[in-house]
């Protein structure tokens, strides 16, 4: 990415990004779809509440995995091969360990942490049952997401997504024999996805090991560089926290939502998975922004990296706008997707009536961010992500009981806003004033 046409390449880089997500989101778009329709509301209810805490692991692995990759991404363009190695061998290891202490920790704690979420009694054996056979495929999450963000590194976006589509596959395959055939109920689903997640993580294993030799890693002297994990944590836990402070936030809205009854957590877990779908190309381009900054910050190219963010947040605010224009268009046949039961349907309406028009700002922030991550500037993204998220918490909790589940969609729009209005001088700050200076 230090050399091109920057334009194709942020697209050749996305697009697969975008399909591989989008496959990767319907592992929960089908669960969700296969249970609401037959396991009933009240399960569709518990894997929505699941979700948040699902969400809190996975972004927390990402956002480690998003500052490696930064460190990755500088030493392939500076051509230092040995330090990229020495860089991946030492976040298997920390992925792995941190695998290993949230099955720890996550298994016995489920029950306590469903309380804290007020999770209805109703909701509480099913979601509990779902969320501790996820803890135990956290080692396949964190692998494969080691190996992906390694592989993007270095400019490779597509491999990854190939072995996630045939995990998707295995993924809906099961979804259909356990739920629908072997009448397994959440069980069924959760046993899906994390065998369809360890078939996307042997596959990548597997595709480094024969193919990239850059990144091969020998498993019987594994071992952690004490300066690199040093290094990685402090990017990496800074985009983790960052990363992570979104879940958060989302499972304290997620208990007020779940306080106004199981209709309106119903129509919630719902919109969350339209949502997620129509924000993914944006959080698509913004890892393309990423890596392609921090190629050329390696490469010490400033023009390059001003053009490239340039293009990048054109190419947010187009998809932003297209997903207004979809969601207002089809708000009504979207959630029928999940439900025939009118009441959760008209509750997700209420919600896209007031947020569809405001799905461009999202793009923008992630734009934002991708840019900040790729020159290393990660007190920056976890600062706006804390301000985004404590302005939508505050404001939830403040909205919800007058607007219901409206005034969750309401206090997301001022979120972003503020997010924007915290992050929008600063890039401007700092590329005026020079990214290597």
């Amino acid at each position: 990415m230090t050399r091109g046409n920057i334009l194709r390449q942020l697209i050749q880089f996305s697009i697969p990004l975008i399909l591989g997500n989008l496959f990767q989101l319907s592992y929960n778009m089908v669960d969700t779809i296969v249970i609401g329709r037959f396991a009933g509301s009240t399960a569709l209810a518990a894997v929505g509440t699941c979700d948040q805490v699902m969400n809190l692991l996975i972004l927390g692995v990402s956002g480690i995995c998003i500052g490696a990759s930064v460190l990755m991404g500088n030493f392939y363009g500076a051509g230092d091969h040995e330090k990229l190695l020495e860089e991946m061998k030492t976040m298997v290891v920390i992925g792995l360990l941190f695998a290993l202490i949230v099955m720890a920790a996550g298994i016995p704690l489920t029950g306590t942490i469903f309380a804290l979420m007020r999770v209805r009694p109703e909701m509480m054996e099913e979601a509990t049952l779902y969320l501790r056979v996820i803890f135990a495929g956290m080692p396949f999450t964190c692998l494969y997401n080691i190996y992906a963000a390694a592989l993007r590194s270095i400019g490779d976006s597509k491999t990854p997504i190939r072995f996630l589509v045939v995990s998707c596959l295995v993924n809906m395959t099961l979804d259909l024999v356990f739920v629908v055939g072997l009448h397994l109920g959440v069980l069924g689903a959760a046993l899906a996805t994390v065998i369809a997640q360890g078939c996307s993580a042997v596959l990548c294993i597997r595709y480094v090991d024969r193919k990239v030799p850059l990144l091969r890693i020998d498993w019987r002297t594994l071992r952690m560089n004490r300066a690199l994990a040093g290094q990685t944590l402090s990017y990496g836990g800074m985009t983790a926290l960052q990363q992570c402070s979104q879940p958060i936030g989302n499972i304290i809205i997620q208990s007020s939502v779940n306080a106004l009854g199981v209709s309106a957590a119903a129509a919630f877990s719902a919109v969350r998975k339209i949502e997620d779908i129509g924000l993914l190309p944006g959080r698509s381009i913004s890892t393309g922004i990423t890596s392609f900054t921090a190629q050329n910050k390696g490469a010490k190219n400033e023009s390059r990296i001003r053009q490239g963010f340039s293009q990048g947040m054109r190419m947010e605010i187009i998809v932003g706008m297209a997903m207004c224009a979809v969601v207002l268009l089809l708000r009504f046949p979207l959630m029928t997707l999940f439900t025939q039961d009118e009441s959760i349907i008209a509750d997700g309406v209420r919600y896209f009536n007031l947020i569809g028009f405001c799905y461009a700002l999202p793009c923008v922030t992630n734009g934002l961010q991708g840019y900040f991550r790729g020159i290393g500037k990660m007190k920056i993204t976890l600062l706006a992500t804390l301000t985004q998220i404590s302005v939508r918490v505050i404001a939830t909790l403040l909205l919800t009981p007058v607007m219901g589940i409206a005034g969750v969609g309401l206090a997301c729009v001022l979120g972003w806003t503020a997010m924007i209005a915290w992050e929008l001088p600063l890039q401007w700050h700092i590329q005026r004033k020079g990214i290597l200076k």
